[in-house]
């Protein structure tokens, strides 16, 4: 093997897109490179590591460089990404792994699945410690894709491939869109899906901008002004969330997955919140969607405020028959276990258990002065209590009538279950009093090793 030079050699990393990524991402001049000589077999390693600033905050990062030996997973590779990995746990900063690689190194045999397993250990043990970002800007298969798919979020770029199994060489055929960055999304797989590796790399940075460090530190910062949007009724989804958090701060996440729900992040008066909004009927995988974000928001102490306008779950035959029990029980298993700040908005309706769900869970409950809170949806409540009234032309009265007196939300304010009754153009304001007043809240748990999550 013909012997390279240093210059050589520094020269064809500096050349590297994998490179070119890292530097694209870290802070001008902010990016560090270690382990640059960390060799296999006297060729560099196919993935290139280092640290810097991201937004001004330390982060750690790998980028897979597809230019060595199609980016090979080896024992190098293994060992230089597990080295990020302690390093941010001991130093309490974020890892952003970069995936372009076409897999594993065959000729290394047995030691390629070790490298693979150490890399996966590495990210399970930092889950819920600090926040881990996947790009994918290649291609990205088999227990690399696990292990990607392991992070708190997965950005894609809209040519990436993500698959556990190449869909040329799956056993039921090469199904249209199966392993794209569209599919993805569609899945729950991908959190947000960019057209390039430049908007890919924005989003990120954008992601790192409004995260906590680590679990140990509050999120926030000065980047957005306030809203000046004016809330009024009728006003939903993520409209409604782009209404109440900092002008310009909301980053949806998960848009194509669970048309029923919207979460995302964004930022109250300099302070980092999770928001989720529930309207309509939550399917299967609205409930995935919410139980996730909310998990992830309790590991990291943020704040989760909820916009409730929902009239309950998929009834559905298919549903009931796929387990939507299970589907519910994860959505409400999740808040009810999560510690951090919640405050429930119920802007319009809230039946059965969608308000069960969602509202006793929170510390704060407030409403519109014109939402319907109801056991069940209205008409079958009137039905249930006053059918003996019902004559064929009154229901439309009758069911007035019990929105405005036991389906109001002044009827379980009197009961203590609702703590704030407020007009539509008060929302913004009643919000950010409610996550301040929370903001030193403290829990004890039950003593376990951890809660045995539904799935």
């Amino acid at each position: 093997m013909e012997k390279k030079t240093l210059a050589e050699m520094e020269q064809a990393l500096t050349d590297s897109k994998a490179r070119q990524r890292l530097v694209s991402l870290f802070d001008e001049d902010s990016f560090v490179e270690i382990d640059k000589f960390v060799s296999p077999d006297g060729e560099t390693a196919g993935v290139i590591t280092g640290y810097g600033l991201v937004e001004g905050a330390p982060v750690y990062a790998f980028s897979q460089d597809i230019t060595v030996k199609g980016g090979a997973m080896c024992k190098a590779s293994a060992a230089k990404i597990t080295k990020m990995y302690d390093l941010a746990v001991k130093n309490g900063a974020p890892v952003v792994g970069i995936y372009d690689s076409k897999g594993g190194n065959i000729a290394e045999g047995a030691a390629t699945l070790k490298a693979y397993a150490d890399m996966a250990g590495a990210a399970a043990k930092l889950s819920g410690v600090v926040p881990q970002i996947s790009l994918v800007a290649g291609v990205c298969g088999g227990a690399a894709a696990m292990t990607a798919c392991m992070a708190d979020f997965v950005v894609m770029t809209e040519a990436a491939e993500f698959f556990m199994t190449a869909p040329f060489v799956a056993a039921d055929g090469n199904a249209e869109g199966a392993g794209t960055a569209a599919n993805a999304m569609k899945s729950g797989t991908a959190a947000i899906v960019a057209k390039d590796d430049a908007k890919a790399i924005a989003e990120v940075k954008k992601l790192i901008g409004i995260l906590p460090s680590n679990n140990l530190e509050l999120s926030g910062n000065d980047y957005f002004s306030e809203n000046d949007v004016e809330i009024t009724d009728g006003l939903t989804g993520l409209d409604m969330i782009k209404a109440i958090a900092d002008k310009e701060s909301v980053t949806e996440l998960y848009a194509g997955f669970g048309s029923a729900s919207v979460v995302a992040l964004g930022s109250l008066s300099w302070r980092t919140a999770g928001f989720v909004s529930a309207s309509d009927k939550l399917t299967a995988a609205d409930s995935a969607k919410i139980a996730r974000f909310v998990s992830f928001c309790d590991a990291f102490s943020i704040p989760v405020v909820t916009i409730l306008d929902c009239e309950g779950f998929d009834g559905s035959v298919a549903a009931e028959l796929a387990g939507s029990v299970r589907d519910t029980a994860k959505l409400a298993q999740a808040y009810m276990s999560a510690t951090t700040a919640k405050v429930t908005v119920i802007t319009g309706k809230a039946y059965g258990a969608a308000y069960c769900a969602f509202a006793p869970a929170s510390d704060m409950v407030i409403a519109l002065e014109n939402a319907v809170i109801s056991a069940a949806a209205p008409k079958a409540a009137v039905i249930f209590l006053k059918g003996d009234e019902l004559n064929g032309t009154n229901e439309a009265q009758l069911i007035a009538d019990y929105e405005a007196t036991e389906a109001s939300p002044f009827a379980l304010a009197a009961q203590g279950n609702v703590d704030r009754i407020i007009e539509a153009y008060e929302t913004r304001d009643a919000v950010l009093s409610a996550v301040e007043m929370l903001s030193s809240k403290r829990v004890d748990s039950p003593k376990r090793k951890h809660i045995n999550f539904v799935y």
